[in-house]
């Protein structure tokens, strides 16, 4: 057993650790935070020293390959910003600063671990492993509208949790394995009873249904976006979803390759769930006048768009995905971050309240803006790229009819995302006070901005890191 190889999750866990115990001694609760994210060099240093690798630990239970590394880096750097622009918003968590920063990191540990999984049982551990800070991260606040949300996330992520186990039982009654590889050489070799099969297969679509906020399965994003912490909740909208389509990708092309009506019956599912999520996602995004639970619906959408890529059950559907999940995780954090700052100084999350804001803070306006025009998937941005990039791959793979589903949800999202831009920039400010913001808060809104044009001018290095990391063994 080599643990260097799983160096980076064992350096997160630790870090976790660490601060937890400097919590009991440290009077200044802000110097957890700079030793949080400036600790996170230490799993990305790691990370880096293992690209290139091609391995598989624990009797293939976790794999070590450009994969898992991708979203290893993609994981950081979602922390890292998470813990950048919380630093805006913990003032109004009085206590509890170094559990809070630990609950990040342990989760952050989960998602890491899910990317790299490659057997059934550490699949589960992984997530639980994920989840379980999320649910008390949701319900940080202790108002009334954050435990609310924690107990539907909770509850709702315990019977998601059962659903995936069901399936992931089904499969190994019927192949005697839990290893990925193993059981895509059982399917392989014919002779598996078909009801059965399908009916695990669509156990566990449910089950990473959930994390993905995949229709039917999405009940619980817009309660959870609107009651959790505003950083647990732009945590939650892209950390979680990339966990979802990195394990489900994981085990779907691995796994269920073979036999040829398998591969064609979950790519066709997906892809019907795909159509029906991006649309409900956009139609209910129309009436919302919270903009955290507009970008709950928008999340919803663009999970959608996301699943046109794994239905295309291609290299270039794969590659896609993980380009698209990169422009989604950029917009969105730009977005959030915006959002923190501004309803810090207004104390609203209504999108009427945001009234004048170009005057008020023209930066945080036109980066917010900046950003919203990359999820409706507008030039010059990452999002335009992504989409183009991912309806492509919908178009090689037969799915001509979702591709347009897709760019009418795309016009449609147009609408409510240009409502919030107009409300910024056209509507009559009621205040003439300006909106503070920290330095660090500032450097997580130039970061994901200089990102969302960087990926959109010149998307060829992600595209060629999205092509390489597709290579699973």
């Amino acid at each position: 057993m080599n643990w260097y190889l799983i160096s980076p999750q064992l350096s997160l866990g630790a870090l976790a650790l660490i601060i937890v115990l400097l919590d009991l001694f440290l009077k200044e609760k802000r110097i957890l935070g700079i030793v949080s994210a400036a600790g996170l060099a230490l799993p990305f240093g790691f990370a880096l020293s293992l690209w290139g690798h091609q391995e598989t630990i624990l009797s293939g239970m976790l794999a070590v390959d450009g994969f898992s590394l991708f979203f290893c880096f993609l994981f950081l750097g979602i922390a890292f910003l998470t813990l950048l622009y919380s630093t805006d918003y913990l003032p109004r968590i009085p206590r509890l600063h170094g559990e809070y920063y630990a609950l990040i990191l342990l989760s952050t540990t989960g998602f890491t671990f899910l990317a790299a999984t490659g057997e059934l049982i550490s699949i589960y551990l992984a997530l639980e492993l994920s989840s379980l800070p999320l649910y008390a991260l949701v319900a940080f606040l202790k108002d009334e509208k954050s435990t609310e949300a924690g107990i539907k996330y909770l509850l709702l992520g315990a019977i998601a949790s059962a659903t995936l186990l069901y399936g992931m039982a089904l499969m190994f009654g019927l192949t005697g394995r839990t290893e990925l590889s193993e059981i895509a050489q059982a399917l392989a070799a014919g002779g598996i009873r078909e009801p059965a099969l399908l009916l695990g297969v669509v156990l566990l679509i449910a089950g990473f249904g959930f994390k993905m906020a995949a229709v039917p399965f999405h009940g619980w994003v817009p309660d959870v976006y609107e009651g959790a912490p505003t950083p647990i909740t732009a945590y939650i909208s892209v950390g979680s979803k990339a966990a979802g389509f990195a394990v489900i990708l994981r085990v779907f092309y691995q796994a269920f390759g073979q036999p040829a009506w398998l591969h064609a019956d979950w790519s066709l599912t997906i892809a019907v769930l795909s159509a029906i999520t991006m649309t409900l996602g956009n139609v209910v995004a129309i009436w919302q006048g919270n903009i955290k639970r507009l970008l709950g619906y928008s999340g919803i959408a663009n999970a959608g768009y996301l699943m046109v890529g794994l239905a295309a059950a291609s290299n270039i559907g794969r590659s896609g995905v993980i380009f698209f999940l990169v422009a989604y995780t950029l917009a969105n954090l730009g977005a959030f971050t915006a959002i923190i700052a501004i309803s810090n100084k207004i104390e609203s999350d209504l999108i009427e309240d945001y009234s004048g804001m170009a005057r008020r803070a023209p930066a945080l306006a036109l980066i917010l803006a900046l950003c919203l025009i990359s999820l409706t998937g507008i030039p010059p941005t990452a999002g335009f790229m992504a989409k183009v990039y991912i309806f492509s791959a919908g178009i090689q793979a037969g799915f001509l009819w979702l591709v347009i589903i897709g760019v009418v949800n795309s016009v449609i999202s147009a609408y409510y995302y240009l409502r919030v831009v107009k409300v910024m920039f056209l509507s009559q400010p009621s205040s003439e006070e300006g909106v503070p913001s920290s330095g660090a808060l500032r450097a997580a809104l130039a970061i994901t901005a200089l990102g969302v044009l960087l990926f959109g001018v010149f998307p060829y290095v992600l595209l060629h890191l999205a092509e390489n990391a597709t290579l699973l063994p």
